[in-house]
């Protein structure tokens, strides 16, 4: 493995003191009361509150300027780096973004994955540096941090603030990856792969994405955008998506990216990134080639866990089986036991992370 990957850096104590303590004048000690008046107190309270509202746009960390230094030996791989090293093989990677409360599914769609023999081709990009350090002591080299770190707590519970911001990040991170001239298939960790999507990307269209909703769709249905729904906009789901390195797959994810800060959280609108998604593939569907997934193989938890007998009547065709339209991790767990999809209990071994 690359020396790079070993490499732990020297971090200095930004707030630790170079000079020998000594005592201050009298006349120091005046000064210093004086500065620090009401005024000024008032200035900085203002400042922390701007820079605590801005933060996660301009680019600094949630918490700023009170994020403590990382010890992490991880904290200086980069992307470059990690797609180096996990598509040695090909140009092509399998992504998925995580915080430190989803590890438990991390570890379930790996297992998954590692059946269809396909695990050397996958990225976590860690939003903590717990989930950054685990994954890597487990299998160094298939993590890695893209700054600024967001609360890991505060991301995990749907339709909160901490949650928009998490999700909201997706498509930057995507971006980087295009333009390093990598394809890249994202999934959510709520999901369970049953065969080999790949086969399935025919073509070489920009963007592959998957249908949301749970109305049946006929087996020859067309691959192009739905129509819009009730909304003004299709419902395509944001947690499944192949992109090539094309200008129009790159279009997509700076238009995403738009409608996102176009649409932001706020506590009468608690927003996520998926109808962002939509709002940019169908405001550039005329521009861009893109291609819906099948439904029997890739069907939406609302239909999957919902459907019986649909499900019946496609039995063998499915491929990836997304547990959305439920929340809660001890619902999604149950439901996922309920359907003998919690890899976990039976099938540790095969993971990358063994028992994580």
């Amino acid at each position: 493995m690359s020396s790079f990957l070993h490499q732990r850096s020297s971090l200095q104590n930004p707030f630790s003191n170079p000079f020998p303590a000594s005592t201050p004048s009298s006349s120091n000690s005046k000064k210093s009361l004086s500065i620090m008046g009401p005024t000024t107190l008032l200035a900085l309270i203002s400042l922390i509150v701007i820079l605590g509202v801005f933060c996660p746009w301009v680019g600094f960390p949630q918490g700023f300027p009170f994020t403590p230094t990382p010890t992490s030996k991880w904290a200086h791989y980069t992307l470059e780096q990690a797609l180096s090293f996990v598509a040695k093989n090909g140009s092509s990677v399998i992504v998925c973004i995580v915080s430190q409360p989803y590890l438990p599914f991390l570890n379930n769609w790996l297992i998954s994955i590692s059946m269809q023999k396909r695990q050397d081709m996958v990225l976590v990009i860690a939003e903590d540096y717990a989930s950054l350090d685990r994954v890597n002591l487990l299998w160094p080299g298939h993590a890695v941090l893209i700054p600024p770190v967001l609360d890991a707590e505060a991301a995990h519970k749907f339709g909160s603030q901490g949650f928009f911001n998490f999700t909201a990040r997706r498509p930057s991170h995507l971006l980087k990856i295009l333009e390093l001239g990598y394809s890249v298939m994202y999934n959510d960790v709520d999901m369970v792969w049953l065969a080999d999507p790949f086969p399935y990307l025919q073509g070489n269209h920009d963007v592959y994405f998957t249908d949301d909703m749970t109305a049946i769709k006929p087996l020859n249905h067309s691959h192009d955008l739905p129509p819009p729904g009730k909304k003004g906009r299709p419902y395509i789901c944001s947690c499944m998506i192949f992109l090539r390195p094309t200008n129009g797959a790159k279009l997509i994810l700076r238009k995403w990216i738009e409608e996102l800060q176009i649409q932001p959280w706020s506590k009468t609108v608690k927003s996520n990134d998926q109808p962002a998604f939509n709002w940019a593939l169908m405001k550039n569907a005329k521009e861009v080639d893109l291609y819906l997934l099948p439904q029997a193989a890739f069907p939406t938890g609302g239909l999957y866990f919902k459907n019986k007998a649909w499900v019946k009547e496609t039995k063998g065709m499915h491929v990836i089986i997304h547990n959305n339209y439920i929340v809660g991790f001890e619902k999604k767990i149950k439901r996922f036991r309920d359907y003998g999809l919690w890899l976990v209990d039976d099938h540790a071994h095969e993971s990358p992370l063994g028992g994580l």
